[in-house]
């Protein structure tokens, strides 16, 4: 019966020194990523740009960051991509913008390769020195096993003078020579991310210890399987294939 015991706790406390590696982390590919925004002048014409360089994850507990190189920014015009990065981005003194923010992991989790879901998630856009909350509205689709494609389904509209950024836009209105340039600025994106199973290295025998938690639930196991009658002991050891 003490082998018994022993078999139960041993598959329990395996199960449980999994759970954690079973979290998926996933790593932006740039490549197959896009962040556009349009800017909207003289009243009612809109122009789309985008920024190249893009880099992010999301870890197993759905904390995302993505991080945006202000100096990457593209309009197709040279001298405006100077403009943009020198006088309303500002790159020299604000290098980054960067967005931060908390997806359900569960939600994530359960997605099935071709299947995909609504997510509305709250974060934290860093840009030019400032920061503002923003309500993001995606589609989540995953791919295959280990590619999984984030949309907006709706442009965040973001307000430049909240960022302290219109005396920029004024600035490149006056060289431009335009009556106006909104600075209400509409921002969409599609973002792939990538996961892969660690690889096998020296960190494995460390990775595999048991931590307090997962020692606190052998314990709770051993009380609860001690508890059990011997019919019911035998009743799991047949579920694992073991005997006395």
């Amino acid at each position: 019966m003490k082998r018994l015991i022993t078999t139960l706790l041993t598959t329990s406390i395996a199960c449980t020194s999994l759970a954690p590696a079973i979290a998926a982390e996933w790593t932006l590919d740039p490549e197959r990523s896009h962040l556009a925004f349009v800017s909207i002048k003289a009243g009612n014409i809109g122009e789309v740009h985008q920024f190249t360089e893009l880099s992010g994850r999301i870890d197993d507990q759905g904390r995302a960051v993505i991080d945006t190189k202000l100096d990457s920014v593209e309009t197709l015009i040279p001298i405006r991509n100077e403009r943009m990065r020198e006088l309303l981005f500002k790159t020299a003194q604000y290098s980054d913008a960067t967005l931060s923010a908390k997806i359900d992991p569960a939600a994530i989790n359960a997605i099935e390769p071709g299947d995909q879901i609504d997510v509305v998630a709250e974060s934290i856009l860093s840009l030019h020195g400032e920061t503002q909350p923003l309500v993001l509205k995606m589609k989540a689709v995953k791919l295959d096993a280990d590619t999984m494609l984030v949309a907006s389904t709706e442009p965040v509209v973001l307000d430049a003078a909240k960022f302290g950024m219109s005396e920029g836009v004024e600035t490149l209105r006056e060289i431009a020579g335009l009556e106006s340039i909104s600075n209400a600025v509409p921002v969409t994106f599609v973002m792939t991310f990538d996961t892969q199973a660690p690889a096998a290295d020296g960190n494995t025998a460390a990775s595999s210890v048991p931590s307090p938690q997962t020692i606190a639930q052998y314990e709770a196991y051993r009380e609860i399987i001690e508890a059990m009658s011997s019919e019911q002991k035998e009743a799991i050891a047949a579920l694992f294939g073991s005997s006395q």
